[in-house]
Formats: structure tokens, sequence, C-alpha cells
């Protein structure tokens, strides 16, 4: 049997508290940091009863941190995707730069099929017949000459429409920053882009 003097604790106990107890305060640290701060009214209401107990163990000190981790990384990239400021980064956000995705999202741009049409000329190169791969290198340039054509009218809108709606504004004076932006994003499939589009095809920006 092992006797202890009143008053003093085992070494590897104290030692395990400690931990436990560093633990504790870095998952608190942690919890606190990475995004805005809630309203009153949003924490109030997501308040599902008491708080928990603080974790008695390495383990799970760390279980409750890697849980909280991941749930930051939910919030944080569905925040991104429905395009909030908070969430977004720094490339995306602002009202300029929300505006030149509504443009490109509204309409239907030669880039987006970029990918489709590389494909099938791709394939139409490496074919045995010479008349195949002339066509397929005729349709392949026939679509970059489309899309540098598609491109202009789309920068062309893109500074119209900045121009009108954010006249004062030092990131709208930035055109060709923007227009880079705008037909990055034209040329990536719709579905594909990020953040999600807003707004349907064919409409009124």
């Amino acid at each position: 049997m092992k006797l202890r003097l009143p008053g003093r604790r085992d070494r590897a106990e104290a030692t395990a508290t400690d931990a436990s107890a560093d633990l504790t305060e870095q998952l608190v640290r942690t919890a606190g940091k990475g995004r805005p701060t809630p309203k009153r009214s949003e924490a109030q209401g997501r308040r599902q009863g008491p708080p928990p107990p603080p974790p008695t163990t390495r383990k799970e000190a760390y279980k409750r941190m890697r849980e909280q981790q991941a749930l930051r990384r939910a919030e944080t990239r569905q925040g991104a995707a429905r395009g909030d400021d908070a969430y977004l980064p720094a490339r995306d956000r602002g009202p300029v730069r929300k505006l030149v995705r509504d443009v490109v999202d509204s309409r239907r741009n030669v880039g987006s099929f970029f990918l489709a049409i590389a494909a099938v000329a791709l394939i139409g190169t490496i074919a045995p017949s010479m008349v195949v791969r002339n066509y397929a290198s005729f349709l392949l340039f026939g679509f970059f000459l489309l899309m540098i054509v598609d491109s202009v009218i789309l920068s062309r809108k893109l500074k119209r429409k900045v121009a009108e709606r954010f006249p004062d504004d030092p990131q709208a004076k930035k055109t060709r920053g923007l227009v880079w932006y705008g037909i990055s994003r034209s040329t990536m499939i719709r579905r594909w882009r990020f953040p999600k589009p807003e707004v349907p095809l064919g409409a009124e920006v």
C-alpha cells in the first residue's frame, strides 16, 4: 500500500491535471477566434442549455478541440459559398467584386465551354486521320477567337457597370484587376464557380 503525506499529491497526477487545465484553456481561447462576434440575439438563440463541463482528460480535450476546429471550417465554407464577406478571401470581398460576379453569372460566357471544347480538340489532334486532326485544330483556333471577342465584350460591360454603380469607389478605379477577375470567372463552369452564383442566367444586373 502506498502512503501519502497529508497535503501532497502524486507528481504524475499533478502533471496530468496541469496538462488537462492547459488544454482546456487553449480550447477556450481557440474557440473564440477565427469568426466574427455574433449579435446578442443570435448568441442567445443558439444557447441549448448550460455549458458542458471542462474536459477531465488529455484525450477528451483534444477531441473537443478537433470538433471545434471542424465546426469552424464548416462555417467558413458555408459562409464563403453563399458570398458572405466575413468568410471570403480578400480577392473576393467588397460590393464591387460582387457586382463583377453577378454580371458574369447573369450571362452565357463562351469561356465556360473551354474545358469541353479543349477535350474534343485534344481527342481530335491525336486521331489517326489527318482530316480529323485538321478539323480539331480549326475548332480550337476558332473557339479561341470567339473567346477573345466575348472577353472584350464582357470587359466593356464590366467597366460600364462598375462606373455606373460605384463612380467614387477606390476599388472601382482598378479596372484591369476587375476585368481579369471577371474574365477568369467566366472561364469556369457555372456550377464550379466560387463563390456560388447568386443570380440566374439572363437576370438584369
